[in-house]
């Protein structure tokens, strides 16, 4: 099983680096160059895949969360936090290209807008989620809480999501039901990067899952020793 497992991940982790070589090479080769801003824009194809994946992140997290609460089994309190973990590194990453290309386009490293403000409170919410993962000790108890801090977090995820729909902000709505506001270049190689991207995402959670229950199995081997 855990050779299959190991498979799995191999195969992610080189389909993911590839898929983002690729859309490296697209952004900046494949795509045209903006009129308005020049090569600036190419920080577009990083950082809308960079908003899509924490969402989905911070969703597997609700989901674990809830299956946690239910089951009471610890493997999906360890999930749980990996992909909270990881979505919050990738949050971040998307709050820095954000400030990057705010710069050249309004004059400003940070707007005080809808979606750039409801960002930083989901990003700052859930790095309280890691803060009070590691403050409790006892690892029960500290499941629990997280996966209730994790539910209520969660409602930060649609409010980000739809702050460009409910307010009047900056940032453009580019995908919409009935038409992509971009040239079919650009949106593919978008695409291609969100999937690219996803696949990482996935990569980095069976990594982190792994080395989660291995701290806890050296914590118990530590605890039968002192006893």
């Amino acid at each position: 099983m855990r050779l299959k497992n190991g498979t799995i991940k191999r195969c992610l982790g080189i389909t993911s680096f590839l898929g983002i070589f690729i859309s490296l090479y697209m952004a900046f080769f494949y795509t045209p160059l903006d009129k308005n801003l020049g090569v600036v824009q190419k920080i577009f194809y990083i950082h809308f895949p960079a908003a899509i994946v924490p969402y989905f992140a911070f969703f597997v997290v609700l989901v674990c969360s809830i299956i946690y609460l239910k089951t009471r089994d610890r493997k999906w309190s360890k999930i749980a936090y990996a992909s909270a973990e990881i979505g919050l590194v990738i949050d971040t990453a998307l709050l820095v290209t954000g400030t990057i290309f705010d710069k050249p386009t309004w004059g400003v490293w940070w707007v005080w807008e809808p979606r750039l403000t409801t960002s930083l409170i989901m990003w700052l919410l859930y790095a309280g989620y890691l803060m009070l993962y590691y403050s409790v000790g006892e690892a029960e108890r500290r499941s629990r809480l997280t996966a209730v801090y994790g539910i209520v977090a969660f409602i930060s995820v649609p409010i980000s999501f739809m702050s460009i729909r409910w307010w009047r902000t900056v940032h453009p709505i580019v995908f919409e039901p009935t038409k992509i506001a971009l040239d079919t270049s650009m949106w593919v190689t978008t695409l291609v990067f969100l999937f690219s991207m996803t696949l990482f995402y996935a990569y980095l959670l069976g990594h982190r899952v792994d080395m989660i229950g291995l701290q806890e199995e050296i914590e118990d081997l530590k605890d039968e020793v002192e006893d």
